[in-house]
Parts: structure tokens; sequence; C-alpha cells
């Protein structure tokens, strides 16, 4: 059965080693959200370290996930003083949970938040894309359907909620996105 693929990327305003309080805010509600958003139904994984290091994005080793990549037009730091950005990878078995978890609770709260945190790029800031069964997304992979959306829009290759497909690549709806309330397929 086809799994959900979600890649989310955000400029943040200020680098993440900035003490100033509200990267602090943000960095202290992330593990929170994270582990309320792997509780939901529907969650099935997320990127991690593969050795539950820490350090930049760029240099942690996060296994099958692939090295991390950022879209070509993230143009801030790279190093534990001077990145200033955010970036999930995760997988759901469909639309509507992944639509749940994100639209309630406490990554509801963050993203009525996220304009407080994060610069407005004029890029979207997520992607889905089908996987087939036992295949991991790559960071790679969510960064060239980031930039695959900016650039064409959605299409089955890679979508946003508003304007979504099922794995046959037929245009879906969930329930409460956009005008048309038909539920999407699971």
């Amino acid at each position: 059965m086809p799994q959900l693929a979600l890649y989310t990327f955000g400029v943040l305003k200020s680098p993440l080693a900035d003490p100033g309080p509200l990267t602090r805010e943000f960095h202290d509600s992330s593990e929170a959200v994270y582990r309320t958003i792997s509780r939901h139904p529907g969650y099935l994984a997320r990127a991690e370290a593969a050795d539950g290091s820490r350090g930049t994005l760029f240099d942690l080793d996060w296994g099958d996930w692939g090295e991390f990549a950022a879209p070509a037009w993230y143009d801030k730091g790279r190093t534990a003083q001077t990145a200033a950005l955010a970036a999930t990878l995760s997988l759901w078995t469909g639309l509507r949970p992944a639509f749940d978890a994100i639209y309630t609770g406490l990554h509801r709260q963050a993203l009525n938040r996220r304009y407080d945190w994060f610069e407005r790029t004029g890029h979207p800031g997520h992607v889905f894309w089908w996987v087939s069964e036992g295949v991991k997304p790559t960071w790679q992979d969510g960064v060239s359907r980031l930039e695959h959306l900016h650039d064409h829009g959605s299409a089955p290759h890679a979508f946003t909620f508003r304007h979504a497909f099922d794995p046959e690549g037929t245009p879906a709806r969930v329930k409460g996105v956009g005008r048309q309330a038909a539920t999407a397929p699971e």
C-alpha cells in the first residue's frame, strides 16, 4: 500500500544558535510537538539522526533518509552558529491522518505562531508525494519535490493539502481544505 511522504522546510528569522526568546521558544516547543505527532494515528516515521547525535542538520548521519539537503533558494548559514532553518521529513498512511495531526493540538498552536519564527519566503513550506511501501524518502527527494512544487504547482509528483492527489494521480480533497468537502482517500 502506498505511503504519503511529507517534507517541510522553513527559514527561521534568526539562527538556531540565537539565544533570543523567540528562537528559544521555537526550539523548546519542537520536541513536544514531535512527541505528540509521533503518537497520532496514521503516523509511520520521521527522519531522525541515525546515532542520535546532535549538531547541525547538515552534519548528522541520517541513515536511510540520506544526506541532509536544503532547497537551492536557502541562502543562510550551514554551521552550528549560522544555520537558520527547520526541516522535517516524515511518512504517513494517508492524507486525512496527516491533515488531522498537523491541524490539531500542539502542532496547530505552533502553526499559529509560524510568522513569529519563520520568514515569509514566497516558497512553499511543505510538499507531499506518494511512495511505495517500504521505500524511505530522502532529504534530497523532499528538496526536489518542494522545488518542483514551487516551479510547476501541484501535480501528482509534488502537491499540497489544498491541491492533493491520490496514489493513482487522481485529484483528491481532504474534508475541511479548500472549497469542496469530499474526503480524501486513505
